[in-house]
């Protein structure tokens, strides 16, 4: 027999020990996972600026003993300014609970994105679908918005489509709930439906149901963070109600996540205002038109007048030449482009107006030194246009990735014999007033974004991928896109080579329901060539009636598919291309589609698609990568457009809110990721003190 000297002295063996300490650690754990483990810390928001539900109590008493049973710090609360008097760090989760209408100034719209940015949960109970419209990103956050309901709250039968998670496994496959209804417009595509309720065990014949299928909740992850958001919850009864307790703690366990996950340092999270600072280079411009930044950094840009300035990296404005141009109407030196091969070619691009012939020219120049020698000019493409009557003369000038080179230009058309509506009158000696004759025409250079490839020699070869064929036999072989008004400002995309524009609208404030749609800016993106609809159709392929100027009378409306030019002015093909509508579009009055464009004037324009290169260490930050900046002139805003991974609108917020501007006229990346920009000034026609090249730089 083996005798253990240890258990005759007494002496405990490990086996004794781990044995006695075992249930120790069985009590402990509970112990060190609450040291280990942060407390999730949750915030209720219940503010009303519209109909205030009676319900709103009884949500505050559900998140009460909710927060007690699962151990959460809780803050209940409708005071705003929570949102805007700093960061929401200390908070894992944000609930709007029955909120309505517009709740958060900007300041607290601005702090609530970047707390989803950086890894925050959302939850959105019922009303939260009713609650600020004028936000986009937030409607994009609760994936719908409100629209109407049936009048009281009848029972339905809701369906639980997913029954794996969190929020409803819980759930009978058929749950019959007495509700209130919610009809919604959908504002995210890219949701994960929950539950579905059929219209037809609510709604009366005569209130129309459609489908049996109406979703009710669903989750997504968006922007950084996540999202939960039901419609139900109208009723008091709800928040003593198992199943809907369930459901709702459900949505925010997955909405809490992580606790104390924040990270207000990821690539997600948008910067604040004070990180960016901005220089003015040089100020008291005379119409200041475009600009472009050499290789080493210095910036051209050009007046309307015919300068053609340098700003050098010492901070000295110099005019390097002043080109002879014709400033009647709205001609003058319009655009500039430097080449992309510049410091092997010194060659840089202006469409201008020579005042001795009526057209406008797309030139080469080479610029040497502090110089530019006129003299080296040579002429790449002319465009014939009329200068009797006004307007519309576009003159972009952008490089595509594969070195072939855009011009946009107007339609050269008197818009203000038309009451705001299309100008296509066609009798004889009208014919400045008939925009058929240049956006329309095939053959006609005007009202278009001309697309061709340079020769060393001067002149142009047409590339592959226009719109007609490059022997001219069904259309002029330059056209890339036609159907234009004035795409006064154009780029394009550096890396998918798809071409941004911004086309300035008619004048029509209101709708007419003999001539068509009141006037609308568009920005319009082209992934191919084609034709985008003037002077038929405006914004979304809105038709314009045919319309007899002698007789005052309106025909028939425009078919987008099938357009046909048959004006007497039109020298080209009749049918034309289908019409394409606008990526982006808006009239005078502020839209539920883009909200944040406000209201006012109109002049929409394209500015840079940004991207942040892989070991870039200065510019603007990734946030900022795959966004199109595009503005509005007589606004005085510049935005930052998100494209989802399709291509499509996926929101906009204004870049910089804070900063006052100056009519934005033209906005280019530098080399080292700052963003350039002059302003116009606020005196048409004129030198203005406002009126300035600033440099936009991110400080980190």
């Amino acid at each position: 027999m083996t005798i253990d000297r240890r258990r005759i002295l007494g002496l405990q063996t490990p086996i004794d020990m781990l044995r006695r300490l075992t249930p120790l650690l069985i009590l402990a754990l509970p112990l060190v996972a609450a040291c280990t483990a942060p407390t999730p810390n949750v915030l209720v928001f219940s503010k009303t600026a519209g109909w205030r539900h009676d319900s709103i109590e009884s949500g505050h008493a559900m998140f009460r003993r909710m927060a007690e049973e699962e151990g959460w710090d809780l803050e209940i609360t409708e005071d705003s300014t929570v949102f805007e008097s700093g960061p929401l760090s200390e908070f894992d989760t944000v609930v709007f609970l029955l909120t309505t209408l517009d709740v958060l100034g900007e300041s607290g719209q601005r702090e609530m994105e970047r707390f989803i940015q950086a890894g925050g949960g959302y939850v959105g109970i019922h009303a939260a679908a009713d609650t600020e419209y004028g936000w986009p990103w937030y409607g994009r956050l609760v994936g719908a918005y409100f629209t109407g309901h049936p009048p009281g709250t009848p029972e339905g039968v809701i369906t639980v489509v997913d029954s794996t998670f969190v929020a409803t496994s819980h759930l009978p496959a058929t749950w019959n709930k007495a509700d209130e209804w919610y009809d919604f417009r959908t504002t995210n595509r890219f949701r994960n439906i929950l539950l579905t309720v059929d219209e037809f065990s609510y709604k009366t014949p005569e209130q129309g149901p459609v489908t049996p299928s109406h979703e009710l909740a669903w989750y997504h992850e968006f922007d950084g963070g996540r999202s939960f958001y039901t419609a139900l919850g109208h009723t008091s009864e709800s928040y003593t109600d198992p199943l809907f307790v369930e459901h709702i703690r459900g949505g925010m366990q997955w909405a809490i996540g992580t606790p104390r996950s924040l990270d207000y340092s990821a690539p997600t999270v948008r910067p604040t205002e004070d990180r960016f600072e901005i220089t003015v280079l040089a100020d008291t411009l005379n119409e200041p038109m475009e600009l472009d930044i050499l290789p080493d950094g210095e910036v051209l840009f050009i007046e309307r007048g015919g300068e053609i300035h340098k700003v050098t990296a010492a901070g000295e404005d110099r005019v390097l030449a002043t080109l002879p141009v014709s400033t009647t109407l709205e001609d003058g030196l319009l655009g500039l482009a430097v080449d992309p091969d510049f410091e092997a070619s010194g060659w840089i691009y202006l469409y201008h107006s020579p005042p001795d012939v009526s057209l406008n020219r797309l030139s080469r120049f080479e610029l040497t030194g502090d110089g530019l020698d006129l003299a080296s000019g040579v002429t790449i493409l002319d465009v014939p246009t009329q200068r009797v009557e006004c307007c519309h003369a576009g003159g972009s000038v952008e490089f595509g990735p594969d070195g072939s080179i855009f011009v946009s230009t107007g339609d050269n058309t008197n818009p203000f014999a038309s009451s705001g509506y299309a100008p296509t009158d066609s009798r004889p000696g009208r014919e400045p007033w008939d925009a058929q004759r240049t956006s329309a025409n095939a053959n006609d250079l005007r009202g278009k974004v001309l697309r061709v490839i340079l020769r060393s020699e001067g002149g142009h070869d047409i590339p592959e991928g226009n719109l007609f064929p490059a022997d001219g036999s069904r259309g002029r072989p330059e056209i890339y896109a036609m159907g234009l008004r004035n795409p006064f400002r154009i780029n394009i995309d550096q890396r998918t080579g798809w071409l941004y524009w911004g086309d300035i609208g008619p004048d029509a404030a209101d709708d007419d329901s003999l001539r068509g749609p009141r006037g609308h800016d568009e920005i319009n993106q082209a992934r191919s060539p084609g034709f985008f609809g003037w002077p038929y159709f405006i914004g979304d392929n809105k038709p314009y009636a045919a319309y007899d100027f002698a007789r005052e009378r309106a025909g028939e409306f425009a078919v987008g598919a099938a357009p046909a030019n048959e004006s007497r002015n039109n020298t080209g093909r009749t049918f034309l291309p289908p019409a394409q509508g606008a990526w982006i579009w808006y009239p005078y009055n502020e839209t539920d589609l883009f909200p944040l464009l406000g209201d006012g004037g109109r002049s929409a324009m394209a500015g840079p698609v940004y991207y942040r290169e892989e070991g870039q260490t200065a510019g603007f930050p990734e946030y900022y990568s795959g966004r199109l900046f595009m503005y509005e002139w007589m606004r005085n805003k510049v935005y930052a457009v998100d494209i989802d991974e399709y291509g499509w609108y996926g929101h906009m917020e204004e870049l910089l809110p804070g900063e006052k501007l100056s009519r934005p006229m033209d906005l280019r990346f530098g080399p080292e990721g700052d963003l350039y920009m002059i302003e116009y000034g606020n005196q048409w026609n004129a030198e203005n003190p406002d009126a300035r090249l600033t440099r936009i730089r991110f400080k980190g």
